[in-house]
């Protein structure tokens, strides 16, 4: 049976923290910034959680991180 692999572009985009939640960039906040407030610039910083409806289509493409 061969390796399962993981994918790339889930590799490069999300990771797994040590309590299980998969810690992944924030949205919205590459391009088109002035339009945008200046308040919501600020709270688009840092990093966020995969939302709980997507955690389980994020762990299968990285099978090996479980």
């Amino acid at each position: 049976m061969p390796k399962m692999k993981t994918k790339s572009a889930a590799k490069k985009r999300f990771r797994v923290r040590p309590g299980g939640t998969i810690k992944c960039g924030q949205a919205f906040k590459r391009h088109i910034l002035t339009k945008k407030s200046p308040k919501m610039k600020r709270q688009l910083r840092g990093a966020t959680n995969v939302h709980a409806s997507d955690v389980g289509s994020v762990m299968r493409m990285m099978p090996n991180n479980a």
